[in-house]
C-alpha cells in the first residue's frame, strides 16, 4: 500500500478546506487535500455574508474570484406580505466588509480549487476516506480512489472540512443531537427569464410566507436564480404532491410577490430536499485534528451563516495548526472551540428569535431605532465575534428586550 507523508491532511475541498489549504501553503506547510467528488459539483449554500470576505482576502482569493463576475450582494431583503425590511451591509455597526457574493457554489468552489492547484497545492479529487487511526497528534488515513486503489497518508495534523460528509464525526463517533427542532428545505434552480431590470432583479430576498415558513430567491449573474423553501418538516410533508416538481410549483404559487415571475418556468434539475439538516458534535477538536464548517455544526440557512462558519473555522484551524507544527503549545479548547461555539451561539439565538417571531417583529416594525438596526445588521453580516456590539455580547436576550418594548 502506497504511503505518503504530509504535514497537514485536509478532508474536503469546499470553502473551509480551500481557505485552510491556502493559509497553510502560504506558510510553507506541506498540505494535501482529499475530496470525494469531482468539481464542479452542486452544493447548496449560495448566499455568503461579509465576514467570509475577511477569510477569502487573507487566503488570497478575492481578486481572482471577483474576476469571475459573480453577483455582488450588498445586503438582504425580507418580505412579509406588503411589509419590506432591507439590511444594507454598509450600514452596520462593526467594521469590516460591506459586500460579498451570491453565487452558484459549483462554479465558486471550483474557482477556489483551481487557484490552489495553480499555486501548487496537491488536491486529490475522487478520493474517499475509509479510515483514520491516530497515534498522538499523528494520523494514518486510508483512502481509496474510484478504481479501488487504496493508499495511506501519514500526517502530523488533520483538518476535517468534509461538510455534510462528516467524515471524522462518523468515524470517531462524534455526532451529537442538535438542539433545533427538525426543519426541512427544498430547492431548485431556474433560468430567470422574467427577471426585472435594475436592482430588483439582483436582490437576494427572503419572503416570509408564515412565521416558520420562508421562501428564498437568490439571483445569480448568469441569469439563473436559486429558489428554495424552508419550513418545519411536517409542513413540507403536508405540501407533498407525490412529485417533487409539482410540489415545488405549488410552493412558488404561495408567494404573492414572486408567483408571476417564476410560475411555469422550467426547472434546471428536479427539486432537491434536505430534512432534519441541523447538525452538532460532541467536540470540535481532538488530539491531532480539528473539525470545521458543516462537518462540525450546522444551524439553519435563514441568515446564510454556513459558509461563514466554514471559512472562519477553516482559517482558524489552519493558523493554530501552523503554530502547533512549529512546536508551540496551542490551547485548542480556548482558542478554537470556545471561539467557534461563541459564534454558533450568537447565530443560534438570532435563528431562535426569528422562528419565535420576535426578530420578525423587530425587522418589520417601522419604529425601530436606526442604531439598533445597525447592530443587528452586523450580526447578519457575520460579525458575531465583535463583543463591542451589545447585540453580540448579550445575544441571548438583546432582541427580546427590544421587541418587548415595541408597541
Amino acid at each position: 500500500m502506497i504511503s505518503e507523508h504530509v504535514d497537514v491532511l485536509i478532508i474536503g475541498a469546499g470553502p473551509s478546506g480551500a481557505v485552510a489549504a491556502s493559509l497553510l501553503h502560504q506558510k510553507g506547510v506541506k498540505v494535501k487535500v482529499v475530496e470525494r467528488t469531482h468539481f464542479p459539483r452542486f452544493v447548496i449554500g449560495e448566499s455568503l455574508i461579509p465576514r467570509c470576505m475577511d477569510h477569502f482576502d487573507e487566503a488570497g482569493f478575492v481578486e481572482e474570484v471577483e474576476a469571475k463576475g459573480f453577483e455582488k450582494k450588498f445586503g438582504a431583503r425580507f418580505l412579509r406580505g406588503s411589509e419590506v425590511c432591507w439590511f444594507d451591509f454598509s450600514q452596520k455597526f462593526s467594521p469590516g466588509w460591506d459586500w460579498t457574493w451570491q453565487l452558484p457554489r459549483a462554479e465558486f468552489d471550483q474557482t477556489l480549487t483551481d487557484i490552489l492547484q495553480r499555486r501548487g497545492v496537491d488536491i486529490a479529487f475522487g478520493t474517499t476516506v475509509e479510515n483514520v487511526v491516530f497515534n498522538g497528534t499523528d494520523s494514518l488515513t486510508t483512502v481509496s480512489d474510484e478504481a479501488g486503489n487504496r493508499r495511506e497518508i501519514q500526517a502530523r495534523f488533520l483538518i476535517d472540512c468534509s461538510g455534510y460528509g462528516r467524515v471524522l464525526p462518523r468515524l470517531l463517533d462524534l455526532d451529537a443531537p442538535s438542539s433545533f427542532p427538525p426543519m426541512a428545505a427544498t430547492f431548485v434552480h431556474v433560468n430567470d427569464k422574467r427577471r426585472p431590470s435594475g436592482d430588483e432583479g439582483t436582490l437576494i430576498t427572503f419572503d416570509v410566507l408564515d412565521q416558520k415558513v420562508w421562501f428564498w430567491v437568490i439571483p445569480f449573474s448568469d441569469g439563473r436564480s436559486s429558489l428554495g423553501l424552508v419550513c418545519p418538516k411536517e409542513h413540507l410533508e403536508a405540501l407533498d404532491q407525490g412529485d417533487n416538481t409539482e410540489t415545488f410549483r405549488q410552493i412558488i404559487r404561495q408567494s404573492d410577490y414572486y408567483r408571476e415571475r417564476f410560475d411555469g418556468l422550467d426547472f434546471l434539475f428536479e427539486p432537491k430536499k434536505i430534512v432534519s439538516y441541523a447538525k452538532a458534535v460532541k467536540k470540535l477538536y481532538g488530539t491531532g485534528y480539528a473539525l470545521t464548517g458543516n462537518s462540525a455544526e450546522f444551524l439553519d440557512p435563514v441568515f446564510s451563516s454556513g459558509v461563514c462558519f466554514a471559512s472562519e473555522s477553516g482559517a482558524l484551524s489552519a493558523k493554530l495548526a501552523i503554530r502547533q507544527l512549529a512546536g508551540e503549545v496551542v490551547d485548542w479548547e480556548h482558542e478554537y472551540e470556545e471561539h467557534m461555539l461563541w459564534g454558533v451561539s450568537v447565530f443560534r439565538s438570532y435563528i431562535r428569535d426569528w422562528y419565535s417571531g420576535d426578530l420578525q417583529k423587530f425587522m418589520f416594525h417601522p419604529e425601530v431605532n436606526e442604531d439598533v438596526r445597525r447592530k443587528v445588521c452586523s450580526v447578519l453580516a457575520g460579525y458575531v465575534w465583535d463583543k463591542e456590539n451589545p447585540f453580540v455580547k448579550k445575544h441571548d436576550r438583546a432582541v427580546k428586550a427590544v421587541t418587548h418594548l415595541l408597541p
